[in-house]
Formats: C-alpha cells, sequence, structure tokens
C-alpha cells in the first residue's frame, strides 16, 4: 500500500532526459573493435564483458574522468535526490557482485545525460566507483564501460528499427530477441542476469500476453486464465507493481464518477484500502491540489517574466524571489527542476 501511495503522488511530469548514444558514435563506434586487432598485450580479459570470455579492448568510454571538468552542482535532474545505495556489494576475495542496484546507480546519473556531457556523467561514475577496494574497483569500471558499449549497441539497433509504434508482432518479438542477445554479448551472464532479469520477465510475460489474446482457439474466459497464469510467473515485486496499477487505474476512474460527491469517494477509499490508508491518500491528494494551483499561478508570473527582456542574471534573481514567494524550500527544488525541462 506504501508502494502504492508513492506511485500516486508522483508529479505527473517526470523528469526524463532522452539521449541519443549514437551522437557520441563518432568517438565511440571504435570502442571495441574486435580483439584481433590488438595485440596480445593490449587485449585484457574484462570482468563483466562479453559472456564468451574472448579477450577485447576496455571501453573507450571509461577511464578519462581525470581529463573531464565536472561541475560540483549535481544536475538540476538530480538536484534534492540522492545516489541509489546497495551496489557495492563484494564477495569475501573482494569481487563485486553486479546487483540491480549497481545498474540504478549508473542510470542515475545518466539519466541527466543532457544536462551534462557524457563525459562529465561517466566520471561522476567514476567518483561514486573509487570507493571500492580492488579487485572490484576495476571490475566496477570494466562493468561500467561494458554497459555503456551494450547501451550504445541498442541505440544503433533502434535506429534500423525505427519507429517501434508500427511494427507488426514478429518484428517486435525479434527486436526484443536481439537486445536481449546484445546484454549477454557485451556483459557476463552474471551481470546480465542482475541487470536485466526484472525486464526481461515482463518482456517475456507482454508476449506471452500478446500470444494469449490473438489466440482465436481459446474462448474469452481460457483467456482470462490464461493471462492470470501468465502473470503468475512474474517476480513477486512485478505482480505487486501490476497489482497496485490496476489499484490506481480503477480509483483514478472512481475518483472521476464521484467526484461530486466527496462522501461517496471518502467511503470508497476506506472500503478499497482501509481506514488509515485513506486518511493518507485524501491529505496527499489535497496536497496536490494545492501544488496544481501554486504552480498555475506561478507559471503565470514566470512566463511574464521571461519575456520580460530582462538580462540573465537580473532574470535569474528574480526567477528565485518568484519561486521563494510560492513554494517552500523542498518546492523551490522541485519548481527549479521542471523548470530546466521546459
Amino acid at each position: 500500500m506504501k508502494s502504492f501511495i508513492r506511485f500516486f503522488v508522483m508529479f505527473p511530469v517526470i523528469i526524463a532526459v532522452v539521449a541519443a548514444f549514437w551522437l557520441f558514435a563518432t568517438d565511440s563506434r571504435e570502442a571495441t573493435p574486435p580483439a584481433d586487432s590488438f595485440s596480445e598485450s593490449e587485449a585484457v580479459v574484462v570482468p563483466g564483458q562479453r559472456s564468451s570470455g574472448k579477450q577485447v579492448a576496455p571501453s573507450k568510454l571509461v577511464g578519462g574522468s581525470s581529463a573531464v571538468t565536472v561541475p560540483e552542482i549535481l544536475p538540476a535532474s538530480l538536484t534534492g535526490t540522492s545516489v541509489p545505495d546497495g551496489w557495492a556489494i563484494t564477495d569475501r576475495l573482494g569481487n563485486l557482485i553486479p546487483t540491480p542496484h549497481l545498474r540504478q546507480m549508473f542510470e542515475y546519473f545518466l539519466s541527466a545525460l543532457g544536462e551534462e556531457s557524457l563525459g562529465q556523467l561517466v566520471a561522476r561514475i567514476e567518483s561514486a566507483l573509487a570507493g571500492l577496494e580492488e579487485p572490484a574497483r576495476s571490475q566496477a569500471l570494466a562493468t561500467l564501460g561494458a554497459y555503456l558499449d551494450y547501451k550504445l549497441a541498442v541505440s544503433e539497433l533502434e535506429q534500423t528499427y525505427g519507429d517501434v509504434k508500427g511494427l507488426g508482432p514478429d518484428e517486435v518479438q525479434r527486436r526484443i530477441a536481439e537486445i536481449h542477445a546484445l546484454r549477454r554479448t557485451w556483459l557476463d551472464a552474471a551481470t546480465a542476469e542482475a541487470f536485466f532479469a526484472d525486464d526481461e520477465a515482463v518482456d517475456r510475460f507482454q508476449m506471452e500476453k500478446r500470444r494469449i489474446t490473438r489466440d482465436e482457439s481459446l474462448t474469452a474466459e481460457e483467456k482470462v486464465e490464461a493471462l492470470r497464469k501468465a502473470e503468475s510467473s512474474l517476480p513477486e515485486p512485478l505482480r505487486e507493481a501490476r497489482k497496485e496499477t490496476r489499484q490506481f487505474a480503477e480509483y483514478e476512474q472512481v475518483r472521476q464518477q464521484l467526484a461530486d460527491d466527496p462522501r461517496a469517494l471518502r467511503a470508497w477509499r476506506q472500503e478499497a484500502f482501509g481506514a488509515e490508508a485513506a486518511d493518507r491518500l485524501a491529505q496527499l491528494e489535497k496536497e496536490q491540489q494545492e501544488w496544481s494551483l501554486r504552480w498555475q499561478a506561478y507559471s503565470v508570473e514566470r512566463d511574464r517574466l521571461m519575456s520580460s527582456g530582462l538580462a540573465a542574471q537580473e532574470r535569474e534573481e528574480a526567477l528565485d524571489r518568484l519561486r521563494a514567494r510560492h513554494f517552500n524550500e523542498t518546492e523551490r527544488i522541485r519548481a527549479e527542476a521542471l523548470d530546466s525541462i521546459r
């Protein structure tokens, strides 16, 4: 229930910087040439890269942080957030144990691509990895390089498919299979499993769901049962997430239907979620409504200010005063981050 509440209060604007890794192709497509283009002394076995065990060159996307200037302040979209933890896990010999948290840490910084260069964000990740002892530190750096090269390879693959919305079922399935294969080309089996097990479980479920819905030999009741069985194969956290998503969708529908009857809506919330959770949900709705009203008022004044012709420094100072008038300290960080992606 707590995770449902957290899901509900997420502001509808999701800070997502979609960055095309292929823009770095000039420097990166040569990042991992075939192993036979290196001499034996140059080629290395990279922990966390290539399940085939072949000798390959380390990625050129890592290892250059000393030549990169990194701002002291985090990118606006990361301001007020914390670096994911739980990723610095090693075995008794000091070897890195790949976990989903390690990928989350990589993506935490990479999500700000566009606000900072890839080199700057990689340098931030390398700085975080510097806290590891050897051999885990070198293994983590190799995993980072392999992960970045994998993302570049996926970006190039996606270009060959174009708009995925126009793909047929067979093309969708082939694309998914190719992406899964790329993961195990660039990452060893343990790392690929740790990083992508949940994603791939969802992929398998979606493909099975598509197969079931297209199967004309099944009755409506048989399809419902087959879908229920397919969903039961998902890991428990994913099943719970799907359940909460359905709860949220149902609640949104009921909320619209009972918008003019607050008492009936409260009764529905209490029956669906329990009295305590219903009270929290009602309070969060109230806070969200208040935020929306203040954001709308602020946006009007901000747009007027932005077109006032003030010099850059004067404009930023005026914006700071405007945010301070409309929002508390925490909300000002949120407002500034939202302004940065307008």
